[in-house]
């Protein structure tokens, strides 16, 4: 059986490496679906499907010359974080620290929900896989997957580092370590900038205000309350099936990750309760 998909992580992109062609579409509910054959995809899609060059093998990421570096456009400040960016064919990669000690060249993904880690990485980092360990079940081109879920102590990428980023464990081919995606960028206002292969990342948090509770606004505010919302209520619909179906070992993993989400959502609320966040913006 089937079960819905809970996350837009974009393992789909990750699994369609090295393979030429990818097709991209969106259905009725707004969930992205990745595919490499365009036979594969619903027809009442197909017209509106868009259609992404992929690279036929890795390579390294060019390393920066020692030419002058590129005038930045407007779009930087002088407070805001920026990071060099390297070219691999269609794909854009930066260099990232994670737990303070593995250095590892990630594709930046501002479309997937959460930043992915390779099983060698996740060993490194000392990370142990159990029958505590939350599993979220994601879509890939093949279908879904259990994928375990781990949170790492820090992510740094150039000056901006953030604490406590939840990561997806799975192995991407052509050897790329990693995917930095939402549970990190979601932080900063993030701008890509392409003419002078720039990452330019902007602090959200200001003055606290009472329109800017905590110093964040409510785009902010509601964005994260409907993120652990729509997560919750998807896994309990998920056990809803299992336990109709049996499979206790699923059952388990699922179990877990809604006590993790839940702990999750309680942090939230309570942060924003300490900040004075109104009661409609967590709804």
């Amino acid at each position: 059986m089937k079960y819905p998909i809970l996350v837009v992580l974009v393992v789909a992109v990750s699994l369609s490496l090295g393979y030429g062609e990818m097709y991209r579409w969106v259905d009725e509910k707004g969930t992205v679906h990745f595919a490499d054959d365009l036979s594969s995809v619903p027809e009442k899609f197909r017209s509106d499907a868009e259609t992404r060059k992929t690279p036929k093998e890795a390579a390294s990421p060019e390393k920066p010359s020692d030419k002058a570096p590129p005038v930045m456009t407007s779009a930087a400040r002088a407070e805001d974080i920026v990071i060099p960016l390297y070219r691999r064919h269609e794909l854009w990669l930066t260099e990232v620290v994670l737990n303070g000690k593995a250095k590892r060249h990630f594709i930046l993904d501002s479309g997937a929900s959460f930043t992915l880690i390779n099983w060698q990485t996740a060993n490194e980092l000392g990370f142990v896989v159990d029958e505590y360990t939350p599993f979220i079940p994601v879509a890939t081109v093949s279908g879904q997957i259990m994928t375990p879920l781990v949170t790492l102590k820090s992510v740094r990428v150039g000056g901006a580092e953030v604490e406590n980023v939840e990561a997806l464990v799975y192995n991407m081919p052509s050897e790329n370590a990693g995917l930095l995606g939402n549970s990190f960028l979601n932080r900063f206002k993030v701008t890509i900038d392409t003419n002078n292969e720039k990452l330019i990342l902007s602090g959200l948090q200001g003055p606290s205000s009472p329109d800017r509770p905590g110093g964040l606004g409510r785009d902010y505010w509601a964005g994260r309350f409907r993120y652990y919302s729509r997560i919750m209520s998807e896994l309990k619909n998920i056990k809803a099936k299992m336990e109709a179906r049996g499979g206790q070992n699923e059952l388990n993993r699922v179990n877990n990750a809604i006590r993790y989400f839940e702990n999750q959502l309680g942090e939230l609320e309570r942060k924003a309760s300490h900040a004075g966040v109104p009661r409609n913006w967590r709804e």
